[in-house]
């Protein structure tokens, strides 16, 4: 019996992680969408992104997620009078995903504030064009410039993927509830769950490490 609830604990770890890393991708491409709409020309597209991204970082993470669990199958019901109704897993993902995005794309700006201009004027010398210029040269720095804030982020993420147990997804720390209300050992069960994302949490540091390292030297290549 013990086995078979150490191999739900597995299961749900696998799930807490596939939940994590496509909130992170999604949440990366939206940081990314986000930058590009602050740092619009256009006054009002910044104002609004600008508006929206502090309303995101204001609100608690639990709120946002209930909010998009929620508040997406009534949006429809309201657009076209028609119940449909998203899964518990996408819609944490989405959930988290904008909550990463909305930190995330401050330590991006930032990092591509931190990118003197004369970057910009070697890739112009060089024939690129503004887009080349900034995937070739400036992204690569970009990243390195980030990483820091970014891998908080994802640390932070790590842990928020708790939040959607609430609405039904079997992740960890939902699967540490259900086997504790079996066994009636909730220190045992929730230490097995802490010991895991602590694990979990480890190995992004290695990852992390490894990342910074990967950029510092291939900028000293470039350089």
């Amino acid at each position: 019996m013990f086995a078979d609830f150490i191999q739900l604990m597995f299961s749900a770890t696998l799930m807490t992680l596939g939940l994590a890393v496509s909130s992170l991708i999604l949440g990366l491409i939206l940081s990314i969408i986000f930058v590009v709409l602050e740092t619009n020309k256009i006054g009002c597209i910044r104002q609004t992104t600008s508006v929206v991204v502090t309303l995101l970082r204001g609100l608690p993470e639990i709120l946002v997620v209930l909010l998009i669990f929620f508040g997406s199958t009534q949006v429809l019901f309201i657009l076209t009078d028609e119940y449909i109704e998203f899964g518990a897993f996408w819609c944490g993902t989405v959930a988290l995903a904008i909550i990463f995005a909305a930190y995330a794309s401050q330590s991006l700006r930032g990092a591509i504030q931190a990118i003197p201009l004369g970057q910009w004027e070697s890739g112009a010398a060089l024939g690129l064009s503004r887009p080349q210029t900034f995937i070739r040269i400036v992204m690569p720095q970009v990243w390195r410039h980030a990483l820091p804030g970014l891998s908080n982020q994802w640390l932070v993420l790590l842990k928020d993927t708790a939040l959607v147990s609430l609405i039904g997804v079997d992740d960890l720390m939902r699967q540490a509830e259900l086997v504790n209300a079996s066994t009636h050992q909730p220190f045992t069960w929730y230490g097995i769950a802490a010991l895991l994302y602590l694990v979990i949490t480890l190995v992004s540091q290695v990852g992390i490490r490894k990342l910074e390292l990967y950029f510092t030297r291939f900028e000293r290549e470039k350089g």
